[in-house]
């Protein structure tokens, strides 16, 4: 079963995501009300899957997001909010963020992702990719990878493991490692996930 922190600092949106998730087989561990709060229960419990609010009194939880993704092993943290700025898009990743989900997911969807999460994939809300449609230069950035470096970002773009990827395309997962470490570096992208955001908005 996916073990899920919820954070929040409003006590009817943890009430309402603990009883959602719940419902939809998912094991709510705790909420936790602000970043620091996330921090200790995340160490307490150990969960699979953060999900994360971004405007929070003291810690926020892009700060969270930083501290719990430099942790040995850490879970899949995804921010759910209710602002789908590109700017709060680019923190969160840029923090460690493994998606970004806005609050207006339909509960079935919202408990499909988080199971998506936890198994290593990027998750994100359409609208959170379309509203970063108005960085024109993605198809350009992207122009600088090889053919095989494009076809393995598309597919992280589609949530696939390496795993996944290498089936796809047939190739070792080493092979796959490989090609994305590579879009990494002539991107200089910090991450898998900020690849498949970018290659969602190029595509």
């Amino acid at each position: 079963m996916v073990r899920v922190l919820v954070v929040d600092d409003e006590p009817m949106v943890c009430a309402h995501l603990t009883t959602i998730l719940g419902a939809a087989g998912l094991e709510v561990v705790g909420a936790a009300a602000d970043g620091a709060e996330a921090v200790e229960l995340v160490v307490r419990y150990g969960p699979d899957v953060v999900l994360m609010d971004l405007r929070m009194p003291g810690v926020d939880g892009v700060a969270a997001t930083a501290r719990i993704t430099a942790m040995p092993e850490p879970p899949a943290v995804v921010v759910l909010t209710t602002f789908a700025g590109d700017a709060h898009v680019r923190r969160a990743l840029q923090a460690g963020a493994a998606g970004y989900l806005l609050k207006s997911t339909p509960p079935t969807e919202l408990a499909d992702l988080v199971r998506v999460a936890a198994r290593g994939h990027a998750v994100f809300s359409r609208p959170t990719v379309t509203g970063l449609a108005g960085d024109a230069d993605a198809t350009r950035r992207l122009a600088v990878l090889s053919d095989r470096e494009r076809e393995v970002a598309a597919l992280l773009a589609e949530g696939c493991s390496n795993a996944e990827v290498g089936a796809r395309l047939h190739l070792t997962e080493a092979t796959v490692k490989g090609y994305v470490s590579s879009a990494l570096t002539k991107l200089d992208l910090q991450n898998r996930t900020q690849l498949a955001l970018l290659a969602s908005r190029g595509s």
